[in-house]
């Protein structure tokens, strides 16, 4: 049985062989039977039980240093299933192919078959056919129909997603793929008609009955399983069936009290704040929070969701889709303090520090580095006019003051003039994923990506660690058959960043903290850095924050399950419009609380001394702050260059030539963003504080089930 220690060597999760009872072939439909043979081997009762081709694919893949594949023959998993143990090697591969040739001519087909079904996993905890036709269709083996044989023959093959085939809409649609591909090889190997396919195919997927996980699955613990046993398969061979069938100790980074104080304090600000019982804006409402160590990358809390038990299968700490709004606008700095700003088309980039001002006004028009402005083809100006989340006059202020209040204008301003490939790359060495982040547009610069929870927080503990990053790891070490396997030593860290660079954006997160939109996070009574980030409508609002010690990232949506896309937390707890200061940063705050308890109060390096950055063209000055590379003049009012005519092309991005008329302060209609994310093209918005609640909203309050994709 896979067992599952925690951090301290308690065992979080116990999962095995228990849910098994073996029936003989005769208790299994005829039909039902060759659903698994059309899915898996059509050949079996001719061919000698090894797959040839497969041998030859198997021993090219050893003599080159690949993966050693799995059998591809019914009696090949067989032997797999039953004779060998689960490590992948060359000699376990020699030894399947032997005892494969040598059993096909001492045991019948029938026997082959009957082990085969009998000790395969299926997911939701189910070993061997009759534990799957009561797990997905409360009925006996001698009680499935072909349609639904169909379906736990897909089983086979991917169990962790087609276990959830009944809630969540994207397993379902994979496992309904996979139902009509057996099926369909039914019809081509002639073990039914044209006719019949078309009367299952019409009568639709035969969904599976709810899953009830046992009970030590349930609250977080399904999360963090799923999390650590994810780890598991992608830093070995090991796949979800063969650790389905037990065997393996896996031990995880897991804190138990630090993954309760987290859940508690998830459950305190439902409490306090929703009511979906009598408010119908707060249903849907999700969480999803993630806690590592900066020092290490290990995770030693998660909040994933309402639970397992409560039908609520996607692990929100490690699910993409949410976007990060202005969370994402330290990275931007980082960017800008490690490569500079090309301030003035031709020139080389200019060094620039948090003191650099840029104009801060709504409304702006946004320039490249070329000096051209931007296109926006549902702007009636036909230019890019960014937007804040307010109509402030800000004039030109530091990259301090807006991180502080979470101003767009200036980051969106400052990430065009640093570039896009530039900006990319410091947020892959900070440890997000190419697959999570927008595509170059300017909504970019300001939070239009959609990392994680989890990959969010080893991003921030990169600035946290002096630059030092490390990738995040749930798994110390895993044993199989008393022996410890390879591959789960602590990932090594790599610098990704100078210290000066880190500790200069800590040192300006510290002042969101003390001045600015993080302000609620001061409860926790110690030095902390953070940031704020809220999206288009109010569809997302995050805190992300650390001290010396720990970094926490908290996440919160509104989805409803039976429709994907965000929707807007507008009234939701009673508030107007929901920021990342509000309800995130009272989560944050409480569980940091509670998981630095009895910890020394540290802080955190000085940051460092720049000496003068330089400043976006048009900042008023009486005495001008130039480098060689800055224009010359200085003048009062932002005018753009005349340098060049026709359009332009930025990863085919089409922007409009320069005009010689002042743009400051021009205003379009079109996406509205502002204070603490921002922006165009599925921008994001806020991080401010919220007007407080306008009703009192009675004390209960929970999670509706929901997917983030």
């Amino acid at each position: 049985m896979p067992r599952h220690p925690l951090s301290d060597g308690s065992v979080m999760a116990t999962q095995g062989s228990t849910n098994r009872q073996n029936v003989d072939l005769a208790q299994v439909p005829k039909l039902v039977q060759w659903d698994f043979l059309a899915a898996e081997n059509a050949t079996f009762y001719t061919d000698p039980g090894v797959d040839m081709q497969g041998m030859l694919r198997a021993v090219y893949h050893m003599a080159t240093g690949g993966e050693v594949q799995s059998g591809s023959t019914i009696t090949q998993q067989f032997v797999k299933n039953t004779y060998l143990s689960q490590s992948q090697s060359v000699t376990r591969k020699l030894r399947e192919i032997m005892i494969s040739l040598k059993i096909g001519g001492q045991m019948s087909k029938q026997q082959i078959l009957q082990g085969y079904l009998n000790s395969c996993y299926y997911g939701r905890d189910a070993y061997g056919i009759e534990a799957a036709a009561r797990a997905y269709y409360h009925v006996h083996a001698s009680q499935l129909t072909v349609s639904q044989g169909a379906f736990i023959a897909a089983a086979v093959n991917e169990p962790s997603l087609l276990m959830y085939a009944d809630t969540d809409p994207q397993a379902k649609a994979q496992a309904e793929a996979r139902w009509t591909y057996v099926l369909q090889r039914m019809a081509k190997i002639h073990k039914i008609s044209d006719a019949q396919l078309q009367q299952y195919l019409a009568a639709g997927f035969p969904t599976p009955k709810p899953y009830t996980p046992s009970a030590g699955m349930s609250g977080q613990t399904g999360y963090l399983v799923d999390t650590a046993k994810k780890y598991v398969e992608a830093h070995s061979s090991i796949s979800d069936q063969r650790l389905g069938r037990g065997g393996y100790q896996i031990y995880t980074t897991f804190d138990k009290k630090k993954v309760n104080a987290l859940s508690a304090s998830v459950a305190a600000m439902e409490h306090k704040h929703l009511a979906p019982a009598h408010r119908s804006a707060d249903k849907d409402v999700q969480v999803g929070a993630a806690s590592i160590d900066p020092s290490t990358g290990a995770m030693v809390a998660l909040y994933g969701g309402a639970g397992w038990n409560k039908g609520h299968w996607n692990n929100n700490a490690d699910a993409t889709g949410v976007p990060v709004g202005s969370t994402f606008k330290p990275i931007d700095l980082a960017a800008a303090l490690d490569h500079g700003a090309v301030l003035s088309p031709g020139q080389p980039a200019s060094p620039i520090t948090p003191d650099s001002k840029f104009d801060g006004d709504d409304g702006i028009t946004i320039k490249n580095q070329q000096g051209q402005e931007l296109a926006d083809s549902g702007d009636p100006t036909g230019r890019l006019h960014q937007r804040n989340n307010v109509p402030t006059k800000w004039g030109y202020i530091t990259l301090r003051k807006a991180m502080e209040q979470s101003v767009n204008t200036p980051y969106v301003q400052l990430g065009e003039y640093v570039g896009y490939d530039n900006v990319e790359s410091e947020a892959l060495k900070a440890g997000l994923l190419r697959k999570s982040l927008q595509y170059d547009t300017p909504g970019f610069y300001i939070g239009t990506s959609t990392p994680s929870a989890i990959r969010m927080a080893d991003a921030y503990a990169t600035f946290d660690d002096g630059g030092v990053q490390h990738e995040p790891y749930s798994v110390t070490k895993v044993i199989a058959d008393g022996q410890r396997l390879p591959g789960f030593d602590k990932p090594k860290g790599t610098t990704a960043m100078p210290s000066t660079t880190v500790n200069t954006v800590t040192d300006v997160l510290q002042d969101v903290v003390k001045n600015g939109t993080g302000t609620n996070a001061q409860g926790l009574g110690r030095p902390a850095a953070g940031k704020t980030g809220t999206t288009d409508d109010y569809k997302s609002a995050w805190f992300i924050g650390y001290t010396p010690q720990l970094v926490t990232s908290v996440a919160m949506f509104k989805e409803n399950p039976k429709n994907s896309g965000l929707q807007s937390m507008k009234g939701v707890g009673g508030f107007s419009k929901v920021f990342g200061a509000d309800m995130p940063t009272e989560v944050w705050t409480n569980y940091m609380t509670a998981a630095l308890q009895g910890q020394p109060v540290r802080k955190f390096p000085p940051a460092p001394s720049l000496g003068q950055g330089a400043n976006e063209f048009g900042t008023p000055s009486a005495t001008p702050s130039r480098t060689a590379s800055s224009p010359s003049a200085t003048p009062t009012t932002s005018t753009t260059p005349s340098s060049s005519s026709g359009p332009c092309y930025r990863h085919k991005k089409q922007c409009v030539s320069p005009s010689p008329t002042d743009t400051t302060g021009t205003t379009s209609g079109g996406t509205t963003s502002g204070a603490g994310g921002g922006g165009l093209l599925g921008g994001t918005t806020g991080g401010a504080t919220s007007p407080a609640p306008t009703t009192s909203p009675p004390a209960s309050g929970g999670f509706r089930r929901g997917a983030v994709g």
